[in-house]
């Protein structure tokens, strides 16, 4: 199937989800903007809040934004990391760059740990699979071991998400797609989708701030002078 043709049938399921879990969440009556503004962990924003102070935050001479939307395996944590080698190979200290690696849509259980992995089979849910098509059934980018990811000609690289954290990347993950897909969790669970929502809320890892939407992060990086990269 072409690719374009792959995304639309990504969007349409993402589509459908929202009415499922808009249905579950009892709001299937409201209109699909009045469904997202219903969901919960959605309210008005103050200027102090941790969503907007990210990317105030940014004051580094070279910024960037990476757009994850689907669980495509090493590239979205190694790019942050090339990024922030090639700056520092011509001249610019890493300190003084600025990474911001929004995950969003089905990229979102790179947001939790675990547990939750287990618990609700992320990799059939998500469909994560590694660069040989094997289902992935861990967050394996939190904590990896050391030398547990090699590129070519690189060799050794430290791409856990905690690994680029200490290096200064940002993390953010969409509270939208939380909502959604949490909910559609549930459906299949038999659970209360907002007893998932909030499990999921709160087991997003140390360091990631959840954010309204991953657009919306995608939008606010790039007022903030961010350049964009879409990172699968």
């Amino acid at each position: 199937m072409p690719t374009h043709e792959n995304d639309q049938t990504t969007r349409r399921s993402f589509l459908g989800g929202i009415a499922a879990g808009a249905a579950a969440l009892g709001v299937s009556t409201l209109s699909p903007l009045q469904q997202i503004h219903a969901s919960p962990g959605f309210q008005a924003l103050n200027p102090d809040d941790p969503a907007e102070q990210v990317f105030k935050n940014l004051k580094g001479k070279h910024r960037i934004v990476f757009d994850v939307v689907e669980p495509g395996f090493l590239f979205p944590f190694a790019w942050p990391r090339v990024f922030l080698l090639t700056n520092m190979a011509t001249g610019t200290p890493e300190k003084d760059n600025n990474v911001v690696v929004v995950l969003r849509h089905a990229s979102i259980p790179y947001a939790m740990g675990d547990d939750l992995w287990t618990k609700y089979n992320f990799a059939e849910f998500f469909k994560v699979k590694d660069m040989e098509e094997k289902p992935v059934t861990r967050n394996v980018f939190w904590k990896p071991a050391k030398g547990t990811f090699q590129i070519p000609g690189f060799g050794a690289v430290e791409v856990g998400i905690n690994e680029l954290q200490a290096s200064g990347v940002q993390f953010v993950v969409c509270n939208a797609a939380l909502t959604v897909y949490s909910a559609m969790a549930a459906g299949k669970m038999n659970m209360k989708p907002e007893d998932v929502y909030k499990e999921w809320k709160a087991g997003v890892l140390p360091g990631i701030t959840p954010v309204p939407s991953g657009v919306w992060a995608v939008g606010r990086a790039q007022e903030n002078k961010c350049a964009y990269c879409y990172a699968g």
